[in-house]
């Protein structure tokens, strides 16, 4: 009890200090971000080491409550802030990426392990090419920017992944990704998720076609053959299996299997993998023409059971996102609620909060505030955790 008591009251304080209710102004302007926060600690560098005093101050009251293991973002409204301020836009992606850093910080300092950002979604290729360029190029220059520190990322044991189908990317810029990914793949203190050239609906297609590969591969023919997308495996061109040859092969391709159930591929003109399948006696008797190659596989009732089935968790296993846990704050900015093809199979149960920022403007106390949301509403989003 005493413990609880101590922790709803430096929530209150918490609350108190953000909301300005004690008078400290001042306290939130210093540690607010502010894009002359460098040029500040240059002028007064006491000034740096004042701000992260109090920012340790007020994250070591923050956590006596639960602090959440992975938030991610929704980067939204760099465009509309160069357009207030009169700039091109791409000195408000700039902005952005300022800001970017100072709640990696934040977040970091706070005890958050995972921190994933939406950087840049499958859809916006379809934005007008030179965005498209500053982009990549903006893009490219920052992670060559983190190759060039990757002995401080090396020394906090910061991880970076990039999320995504990365070979929609540029070469130079998928190649600088994967230099990144590569020099701090040994790092475990905390990881960076980059989601570029992303979308939920292309992660969910490609864990389900990975995962159909492998029950593919997963499938055995007598004689410790291998099935692998429909081609057996160990069998020499022109060789015989269970005494059937190519001529053979050729004559069963040509006949419409009368009587009985069968399928076919056809490519170029040729039907390259001819399947018929027969019932007698309970049993069920494949024959499989691929590749000029026929087999022969009988099954019983108890053997057809066995044939490997995709479940939920061979889908999750080869989800973009899977090197991560599932988030537990995403925050988008700019007021905006929709979720824009991010995360959806990892958000189910993930508090969304849209506070009216720009993504340039969003600073600690936003990201205090929905840490403080978290906290309040942990033991509700839990429960729905274990129900689902």
């Amino acid at each position: 009890m005493p413990q609880l008591s101590y922790f709803m009251g430096s929530r209150i304080l918490v609350y108190q200090i953000v909301k300005g209710h004690l008078g400290f102004s001042w306290l939130a302007s210093a540690l607010g971000h502010t894009m002359d926060e460098q040029s500040l600690v240059a002028a007064n560098p006491s000034h740096g080491g004042f701000t992260s005093f109090l920012r340790k101050c007020l994250f070591s009251v923050m956590s006596v409550g639960p602090i959440p293991a992975h938030i991610a973002f929704i980067m939204d409204g760099n465009r509309r802030y160069a357009k207030r301020r009169n700039l091109p836009v791409g000195e408000g992606h700039k902005a952005g990426y300022w800001s970017l850093m100072s709640l990696l910080r934040y977040c970091w300092e706070m005890g958050v392990k995972y921190v994933t950002v939406y950087a840049f979604s499958i859809d916006n290729f379809k934005r007008p090419p030179d965005e498209v360029q500053i982009l990549m190029d903006l893009l490219q220059e920052k992670i060559e920017g983190l190759l060039d520190k990757r002995n401080y990322l090396n020394q906090a044991g910061v991880r970076v992944c990039f999320i995504g189908n990365l070979k929609l990317l540029s070469e130079p810029v998928r190649v600088a990704a994967e230099n990144a990914m590569k020099a701090t793949a040994n790092n475990s203190n905390a990881t960076l998720l980059i989601c570029v050239a992303y979308t939920s609906t292309d992660e969910i297609v490609h864990a389900v076609e990975e995962s159909c590969k492998e029950k593919m591969n997963e499938i055995q023919v007598p004689n410790g053959r291998k099935v692998s997308n429909g081609v057996i495996h160990g069998v020499k061109e022109g060789g015989k299996v269970n005494g059937v040859t190519e001529t053979d092969v050729h004559k069963s391709c040509n006949n419409n299997f009368d009587g009985e159930l069968g399928t076919g591929a056809v490519s170029n003109g040729k039907i390259e993998r001819v399947e018929k399948v027969k019932k007698e006696n309970g049993t069920v008797r494949h024959v499989v023409a691929s590749n000029c190659l026929v087999e022969e596989v009988e099954e019983s009732g108890e053997q057809q059971q066995k044939i490997p089935r995709v479940k939920l968790v061979d889908v999750e296993k080869h989800m973009y996102m899977a090197v991560a846990p599932d988030p537990d704050i995403l925050i988008r900015t700019s007021g905006e609620t929709r979720l824009s093809n991010f995360l959806l199979w990892q958000s189910s149960n993930c508090p969304l909060y849209s506070p009216a920022a720009l993504w340039p403007d969003l600073g600690l106390w936003q990201l205090v505030w929905a840490v403080l949301n978290f906290q309040r509403n942990h033991y509700y989003l839990e429960k729905k955790k274990k129900q689902a």
